[in-house]
């Protein structure tokens, strides 16, 4: 008989950045550029430290002179504010980290399922050939899993927390929409006051000892166009007049289709992604931008 497991986890203090102009796209500390590639990543803070910060410096104009998206038109403007819900990503976008990816390092497996990852968010690969093959790299068990969770709780994006306040402020719904697993999300929802109805994410199976077994194949997102399953099923059960995607990936611009988001917003504070990127509504670096638009 297949057990689900369940999250325990110590929530974190967030620092944020101090507030800029509304639209101008920011720059962060501690980047690593790769201009050959397609991204563009924040390096990572020590493991110990229960607050993040990150500060401000300048990406050189020709990196983001390449985009010309990043202030929004009049209608995505209006779109954004007139949402009455909000799908976010979750790695990457409402955390700084790929879950799988951190899992797969404490397990002892970083790198090989790091570079799997990567092919899966850039839409080179099929979402579920490479969800099973990370999997199979490392098969965490029941035990590791919660080992994991106890010492290494999420790490939240700088400015989420504001922005999701103020969206349920305004009376907009928010969900979380993840190709992540739901033992990992539940501690961020949890943080972020979301309820569990408002997530859409996979889910690790494991034996009655404790043993992997897989992910839950039924789950939508546990496969490519996933997300855009996910979106429908939100606007078709709850009707809403007009949804956001907000992501960094590839799963997460396919949301964008007839009948799922109106618009997609990129995020890219954590990664750019810039085959996404350059298709994307709305090009953000910082969630501040995001909230002060709303005023």
């Amino acid at each position: 008989m297949e057990a689900l497991m369940g999250s325990r986890v110590t929530p974190i203090r967030v620092s944020s950045i101090p507030p800029r102009s509304p639209f101008l796209p920011p720059s962060f500390m501690n980047l690593k550029k790769n201009f050959n590639g397609s991204q563009v990543g924040a390096m990572r803070h020590p493991k110990s430290f229960n607050s993040i910060a990150i500060s401000a410096q300048s990406l050189e104009a020709s990196t983001l002179g390449r985009f010309n998206n990043t202030m929004p038109s009049k209608e995505v403007l209006e779109i954004w504010r007139n949402s009455d819900a909000v799908c976010f990503d979750v790695d990457s976008t409402v955390c700084l980290d790929e879950g799988i990816d951190e899992l797969a390092e404490f397990c002892g497996a970083g790198k090989a399922v790091a570079e799997w990852t990567a092919r899966a968010m850039s839409g080179s690969v099929p979402f579920e050939e490479a969800l099973a093959a990370r999997l199979s790299l490392f098969k965490p068990s029941l035990s590791q899993v919660e080992d994991f969770l106890q010492k290494r709780p999420p790490r939240i994006s700088p400015g989420i927390d504001d922005l999701v306040k103020k969206l349920k402020a305004k009376g907009t719904s928010v969900y979380l929409i993840s190709g992540g697993f739901r033992q990992m999300i539940n501690p961020v929802a949890s943080i972020l006051g979301i309820p569990p109805e408002n997530i859409f994410a996979n889910q690790l199976l494991f034996g009655d000892s404790g043993n992997f077994l897989g992910f839950d194949t039924n789950e939508p997102t546990s496969r490519s166009g996933g997300k855009a399953t996910a979106v429908e099923k939100i606007m078709k059960d709850r009707g809403y007049k007009a949804l956001i995607m907000i992501g960094d990936g590839a799963t997460d611009l396919e949301a964008r289709k007839p009948g799922g988001a109106d618009s997609f917003i990129c995020y890219a504070g954590v990664q750019l992604r810039e085959a996404v990127a350059e298709k994307a509504d709305w090009l953000v670096f910082d969630f501040k931008d995001l909230l002060s638009s709303l005023d």
